[in-house]
């Protein structure tokens, strides 16, 4: 019988810099590039690896022999097994700079971009609590740990409901205390899992697809209002009134109380009937005076104040004088045309979801706003000659896709409207670098401004105005 080789373990490797994904960078001994977890950089670490490919290793930091200047104490006690904030261990002004040095390395190696002056990437004043909205998923076979599997004690309590182990599907971690989104959140979620326990209402089991409970959805605002949405496997009225009487009861402050009956494979809410237990059916949020009005279906952007920061860049990089005729695609629920109708002559949204379009409207409608307007469909089917004949070539396009990136051919559609400026906004600069070489021949880059939207993550946005040549 084979045996099964031993990866390498590396000693005394310096950390030298951050990469992708959260994981930083060093060299292995035989000069391979290895990509760490759990290490800053700065560190001087004992590397075990994980993974061996012809050019690169990825590993684990497994001893720290010299910590590094920029290293911190991380502030979560799950830090380490949730995943979610890779980057507590490392001091925010250092977090800021690697995400800024992420944008310009991917804008001129994959873009090959010709950069003007980089500006300053825009920080989070909060860098904890500032997510508006949390997804929790219960378990009755909550993660184990090292300690426990160890230990000799009887392991009685095995509810969870907290956040999925990175890879693991079906491995809940139980959480004490969250630092990524503001009070009431922890109270509700603790509340709400003491209650199932003493009540014996059954956590989900992923594998066996059984169970009552299955997520909990947790959104606020700035204006003060809260959203709580339970996802329950099947329908036990009794039951389910029960606990949601006590969150009402408990919680004052929900102003919308909503639930899902979901007996399907996977945990989507989006083909499913949001049904509303008490309070409204939709929270809002406020900007400069607009309302946005937010269902449980709704994509809005989870840093409140940061959001406000990356529209006002997107609107003084789109530089509105009042004449204009502007294209919002990707508009999402249209909050970003909603933003800058005022300083633009028109405004004309696109995007592939039909319930966002409905939101763009009515959130239009109930802001008293004229100059907008909203249509639905797949991007690249839309955004075409034809559509641009019948609304007119406009002066400014703003387009925010998602994590991927323009389609060639929406690219392609760019080109052939040679608007004088176009506004970029993206979640991923990796993808912004590949579109931005694809308009190259036509357009220069004047500016561009990284925002840091989630703190404590390796997550950027980044803004680009391209103006043509």
């Amino acid at each position: 019988m084979a045996r099964k080789k031993t990866k390498p373990f590396f000693e005394n490797i310096e950390v030298t810099d951050a990469g992708a994904k959260g994981k930083s960078i060093a060299k292995a001994p035989d000069g391979k590039v290895i990509f760490i977890k759990n290490a800053v950089p700065g560190d001087v670490v004992d590397v075990q690896t994980t993974k061996k490919r012809t050019s690169y290793y990825e590993g684990d930091a497994k001893n720290i022999i010299k910590a590094s200047e920029k290293r911190v104490t991380a502030k979560c006690e799950h830090f380490g097994t949730c995943g979610g904030c890779k980057w507590q261990e490392m001091g925010y002004e250092h977090q800021l700079f690697y995400k800024q040095q992420e944008v310009t390395n991917n804008l001129t190696r994959i873009g090959k971009i010709e950069l003007p002056e980089v500006t300053p990437i825009f920080g989070s004043e909060k860098q904890y609590y500032y997510r508006n909205k949390m997804e929790f998923s219960f378990s009755d076979s909550r993660w184990l740990s090292l300690e426990e599997i160890k230990s000799d004690a009887e392991i009685t309590e095995r509810n969870a409901l907290g956040f999925h182990i990175p890879g693991m599907w079906d491995k809940i971690l139980d959480l004490n205390n969250c630092h990524l989104q503001a009070e009431p959140s922890n109270s509700i979620r603790l509340s709400v899992k003491d209650f199932a326990i003493k009540n014996n209402l059954s956590f989900f089991n992923a594998r066996n697809q059984e169970g009552l409970l299955r997520t909990l959805m947790l959104r606020t605002t700035s204006t003060g209002e809260v959203m709580v949405l339970v996802q329950f496997y099947k329908e036990d009225v009794t039951k389910r009134e029960l606990l949601l009487n006590h969150i009402k009861d408990t919680f004052p402050e929900v102003t919308s109380l909503q639930y899902v009956i979901n007996s399907k494979g996977n945990d989507t809410i989006y083909d499913q009937e949001v049904i509303c237990f008490s309070g409204k059916d939709h929270i809002e949020e406020e900007m400069e005076g607009l309302r946005f009005k937010i269902n449980a279906k709704s994509f809005y952007q989870t840093n409140s104040d940061q959001a406000y920061e990356l529209y006002k860049i997107t609107r003084d990089f789109a530089g509105l004088t009042g004449e204009e005729l502007v294209y919002d695609l990707y508009t999402g629920t249209g909050t970003i045309a909603q933003f800058v109708s005022r300083q633009a002559k028109k405004v004309i949204g696109v995007e592939s979801v039909p319930e966002a379009i409905e939101d763009a409207k009515l959130n239009a409608q109930n802001n008293h706003i004229e100059n907008t307007e909203f249509y639905v469909g797949d991007m690249k089917k839309v955004f075409t000659a034809g559509f641009v004949d019948q609304h007119g070539i406009p002066d400014v396009i703003i387009t925010d896709p998602p994590r991927d990136g323009m389609h060639k051919d929406v690219v392609e559609q760019l080109m052939n409207i040679k608007a004088k400026k176009i506004v970029y906004v993206s979640c991923n600069s990796a993808t912004q670098a590949r579109d931005l070489a694809l308009l190259d021949s036509l357009y220069r880059v004047t500016k561009t401004q990284a925002v840091d939207m989630f703190p404590q993550t390796h997550h950027v946005e980044n803004v680009v105005l391209l103006e043509l040549k």
